[in-house]
C-alpha cells in the first residue's frame, strides 16, 4: 500500500500594515475579553457582559475576515502557481466563519 503525504497550501500574509492593524485588533480583543472575566468575578449583570462578549467576537471576527481578504488580494497580485489552491483554501477558512 503506497501513502503518498500531501503538502498542506498555506499563505502566509506579508502586507506589514494589514499584520499590525490585525494585531492591534487581537489586542483590543484580548483587553476586552480580560473586562468580560473582571465583569464576571465583579458580579455584573448578564446584559453588560453578554454585550461586552459581543464586542469581542465582533473584534476576533473582523481580525479574521481582514486576514483573510489580504491574504485573497496578495493571491490574485502575486499570481503564483498554487494561487488556485491556496484561493480555495482561503475561501474555505471564510466560510468556516460564516
Amino acid at each position: 500500500m503506497l501513502i503518498v503525504a500531501t503538502k498542506k497550501i498555506t499563505h502566509v500574509l506579508s502586507d506589514e500594515e494589514q499584520i499590525i492593524a490585525i494585531a492591534k485588533r487581537i489586542k483590543r480583543a484580548q483587553g476586552q475579553l480580560g473586562a468580560v472575566a473582571r465583569m464576571l468575578e465583579e458580579g455584573r449583570n448578564c446584559d453588560e457582559i453578554v454585550t461586552q462578549m459581543s464586542a469581542v467576537s465582533k473584534a476576533v471576527n473582523t481580525a479574521a475576515f481582514t486576514l483573510i481578504s489580504a491574504s485573497l488580494k496578495e493571491c490574485i497580485v502575486e499570481g503564483k502557481n498554487n494561487s488556485d489552491a491556496v484561493t480555495a483554501q482561503l475561501q474555505k477558512l471564510f466560510l468556516s466563519l460564516a
